[in-house]
């Protein structure tokens, strides 16, 4: 499937231990989805410098873009920055412009411990986003996100636009049955239509449908053609609707 790629880092020991449940992965996943982005891994680390290091120097790698969330700020406990910085063997420094934005934005209550807010990964270029002094750090293809989810969000939707890709196209077939009866089916299109993702969904809380299958891919044309095979393919009375 030929489709620009992503991985979601979430860092921070209050995911992992349960203080606070998880928001940003979820709605970059629906994000990047409606852009045309295939997010391929998602991940949830501690605030640790060499986890940090380590999933980021591998997601660089792995794939086209990538969305870090939390560990930015003025506390003992943000230590992405660092994390980042020793991922691609450079040092944090403090960004003159970002530090001068900062000190605009807090006047006579800027405080000196501000300025852990002005360290970046050296090289790393200042995205413009939803506030001057609050850009977004980014460093080759990786995209720096404060983890508090509203403010995760409107620094997203910022940037959004810069990663649209060709869309994804995907049609829903409802079905009347279990899984063991359609499975044949679905493997016959699979071997038909290459290019066109399918997934096989049982449901077991509605009451108009079994399995939800989906068919998906870049290609409109591929999407539709395995659409109407499945269809024509089931026996009579399995397939409730296709969407």
């Amino acid at each position: 499937m030929d489709s620009a790629t992503a991985a979601a880092i979430i860092i921070g020991d209050e995911i992992l231990s349960g203080k606070f449940t998880e928001e940003n992965a979820a709605y970059l996943v629906r994000e990047l989805r409606e852009l045309g982005i295939s997010l391929r891994r998602i991940e949830i680390i501690p605030d640790d410098v060499d986890a940090i290091a380590d999933a980021v120097r591998t997601q660089s790698a792995a794939v086209d873009h990538v969305f870090t969330s939390g560990g930015v700020g003025p506390t003992h406990d943000d230590k992405t920055m660092a994390g980042i910085a020793r991922a691609f063997g450079v040092r944090v420094v403090v960004d003159p412009q970002l530090e001068a934005a900062l000190r605009a934005f807090y006047g006579d209550r800027f405080h000196e411990r501000h300025l852990r807010m002005a360290e970046v990964p050296e090289g790393a270029v200042m995205v413009p986003a939803d506030h001057a002094a609050w850009p977004v750090t980014s460093l080759r293809n990786v995209y720096i996100l404060p983890g508090v989810p509203v403010i995760f969000r409107r620094k997203f939707e910022a940037i959004r636009e810069r990663f649209r890709a060709r869309p994804f196209a995907i049609r829903r077939v409802y079905c009347m049955a279990d899984e063991a009866t359609i499975a044949t089916h679905l493997d016959a299109v699979v071997a038909a239509f290459p290019a066109v993702s399918v997934g096989s969904y049982p449901r077991f809380d509605a009451a108009d449908y079994r399995v939800l299958v989906t068919l998906e891919s870049k290609d409109t044309a591929a999407v539709d053609a395995a659409t109407e095979s499945l269809d024509a393919a089931l026996p009579a009375g399995v397939v409730v609707r296709v969407e």
